[in-house]
């Protein structure tokens, strides 16, 4: 397995093999940039194809977190882990507390959280063996499940670029499809909802495509149909990389803005986005709602801190969405600068700090 030769290797400065056959655990923790402040992150457990594309998974996360944290103004670096296995047949409290072992051996340089695969239930466990934890119960002194403050993220961001787009006021009659019904998914249909938005939903679980139908009065889409639906905005939820030169082509919307992580499958896509003249609010700057709460609780849970951070995605957006249209250059370039001008001034200050 190569790291150092891989197309998503980014001068990361740590990469770290987890094993403990004894509890069924492989996973791999990746340490991409501490310029800020240590690395937060969540842990992923997911059933990957093989060990290349799990590699793959936690080069691109952790990056996507440095500049998630860079461009929300956070004193944090970007980490991630991931765990190889499905969480519903081989999670066990035994794995999880190997490891919390593994993250307590970074001695704080990796704080860890829930992700795909994981919950806030978990982390109580994960907890037992290490303090490198954010995202607990709130009977344990965390702010609990971050998904709500994600979706409520994503949906000021959605506000903001349907005002850039279309001078649009509000969501009320914009017809929206929401890729994914996982926590954040269906928060983020309930928020629209509430905002008398039309909704187009897909899941590989049906049960929750039905549920969503009744609830919402959404149109169901299949899991391979829903990014061809003719809506204004499309809200990828789910797995990342979902936006490559093929999809892209196929889009019938305005904007593209969801939760889901890493959606662009490589960087040129943002450019393919442009060209067809559809909006693109950046994953790592809409979907932060969640790593903003979570990293209240470092410093005792703060909810004006978290609402101002939240409701700041909304302007940030639209910073990035004027700057990019005034140079001419993808949304995503622009978001990237953004987090890239603030991490190269933090370097330059611990330089200055060493000589």
């Amino acid at each position: 397995m190569t790291v150092f030769s891989h197309d998503a290797f980014a001068d990361h400065e740590q990469v770290v093999f987890v094993s403990d056959e004894a509890v069924g655990l492989k996973a791999l923790i990746a340490i991409h940039d501490t310029s800020l402040g240590p690395a937060l992150g969540g842990c992923r457990m997911y059933p990957y194809a093989d060990e290349q594309a799990a590699l793959r998974d936690v080069l691109r996360l952790s990056r996507g977190m440095t500049y998630k944290a860079a461009a929300a103004g956070l004193d944090l670096g970007g980490g991630k882990a991931v765990i190889i296995g499905d969480p519903r047949r081989q999670k066990t409290p035994e794995l999880l507390r190997a490891m919390g072992r593994a993250v307590e051996r970074l001695c704080g340089r990796y704080i860890t959280a829930e992700d795909v695969g994981t919950s806030v239930a978990d982390f109580a466990e994960v907890r037992k063996t290490t303090g490198h934890v954010v995202g607990l119960p709130i009977e344990l002194g965390g702010s609990g499940d971050p998904s709500p403050t994600t979706a409520l993220g994503v949906f000021h961001g959605l506000n903001a670029a349907a005002r850039h787009r279309w001078g649009a006021t509000s969501l009320s009659g914009c017809s929206i499809a929401v890729q994914g019904l996982g926590n954040v998914g269906w928060h983020l249909c309930q928020l629209l909802h509430q905002a008398s938005a039309s909704l187009v939903v897909s899941d590989i679980d049906e049960s929750r495509v039905a549920n969503a139908v009744a609830t919402f009065s959404a149109r169901a889409a299949a899991p391979d149909a829903i990014d061809v639906a003719e809506v204004d905005i499309f809200a990828p939820c789910a797995m990342g990389a979902v936006l490559d030169g093929a999809s892209i082509a196929q889009l019938r919307c305005g904007i593209v803005g969801g939760a889901a992580n890493n959606q662009l499958a490589h960087e040129e896509h943002g450019e393919q986005l442009r060209a067809r003249g559809i909006l693109y609010a950046p994953d790592f700057v809409i979907n932060a709602g969640g790593m903003i709460r979570v990293a209240s609780e470092r410093d005792g849970y703060d909810q004006a801190f978290v609402d101002r951070g939240v409701e700041g995605i909304g302007s940030t957006l639209r910073a990035i969405f004027e700057s990019a249209e005034t140079d001419g250059v993808p949304t995503q370039a622009t978001a990237r600068r953004l987090a890239q001008t603030r991490l190269a001034r933090a370097r330059a200050a611990q330089h200055a700090l060493a000589a």
